[in-house]
């Protein structure tokens, strides 16, 4: 069986921010669950964007509509771990782009990679219920601001 993986850019995240585990995060096995673990990525996208005036509603004239995700577990995570969510833009066609994120972690001063993470993003129109281009203002974002 063939295994998933993810080609991050060689350029700087985006965005990176950094997010507690919760009490509310554990699954029985007492780790991170997978559902909290995209609930914690969607946090980290919402944060980026509101860093730079849009939202998920308002991103820079269209709205954005997950469709897709793949998250390959490296590590778990664990209640009190604080974790630091880098987020990279690629694959940026007409109507979608992907979010690329890397989650760590600090123990015994080491690093631990918890997860690798993609979301496919498609620039949407809620009211027509159709997709749109990608705005200027992501490109912009994105470092795409020329093209």
């Amino acid at each position: 069986m063939s295994r998933s993986s993810i080609q991050f850019p060689d350029a700087a995240p985006l965005f990176t921010t950094s997010i507690p585990v919760q009490i509310t995060d554990l699954n029985y096995g007492n780790h991170l669950g997978n559902d909290r673990m995209l609930a914690l990525l969607h946090e980290a996208r919402v944060r980026m964007l509101q860093t730079h005036g849009m939202s998920e509603m308002e991103a820079g004239g269209v709205s954005l509509i997950m469709g897709e995700s793949l998250v390959i577990y490296k590590g778990e995570a664990f209640y009190g771990d604080v974790l630091d969510i880098s987020i990279w833009a690629d694959d940026i066609s007409a109507a979608a782009f992907d979010l690329l994120y890397r989650v760590t972690t600090i123990r015994a001063g080491e690093e631990v990679l918890i997860a690798q993470a993609k979301t496919v993003m498609i620039c949407f129109d809620y009211t027509a219920r159709k997709t749109r281009r990608v705005t200027a203002r992501l490109l912009e974002l994105f470092g795409q601001g020329g093209q």
